[in-house]
């Protein structure tokens, strides 16, 4: 799967960038940072450097295998692309991401654009939450 989905993206099959979007598929959703990525690829004793993994996860962002987010944590987070929408929410006491989907928020926003005359062509959606303090 991973080598059709390099090709399809224009990228050489390699051993880097094979075993990057391995770790990225096997992650499950959860969004990773580039130091992540790097500290899987040194626990299972894979000689591929932080610059390399960069590189990679830049190649990958450009050629729409994946999305990079910059939560206001300050580090670049990345998730596999996998073309359906879905909005965050980010816990700002663990830094924990929460990926959803809100018909109502949805509406909404094409409602607001349409309202100013604009057309709703894409949109990122991030809410900073903290937990409830229990009573």
């Amino acid at each position: 799967m991973e080598t059709q989905n390099l090709r399809k993206a224009g990228l050489k099959v390699t051993h880097p960038r094979m075993r990057i979007l391995e770790i990225l598929e096997a992650s499950d959703g959860k969004h990773m940072t580039a130091e992540d990525i790097y500290r899987h690829l040194l626990q299972h004793e894979d000689d591929i450097g932080l610059a390399t993994v960069y590189r990679v996860l830049t190649q990958f962002e450009a050629a729409g295998l994946v999305a990079k987010h910059n939560f206001e944590s300050g580090q670049a987070v990345f998730e596999l692309e996998r073309g359906k929408h879905h909005d965050h929410m980010v816990d700002v006491e663990s830094g924990k991401v929460i990926e959803f989907v809100d018909e109502e928020i949805e509406r909404l926003q094409r409602e607001i654009a349409e309202k100013h005359g604009y057309h709703l062509e894409d949109h990122s959606l991030v809410l900073y939450v903290r937990p409830k303090k229990k009573k």
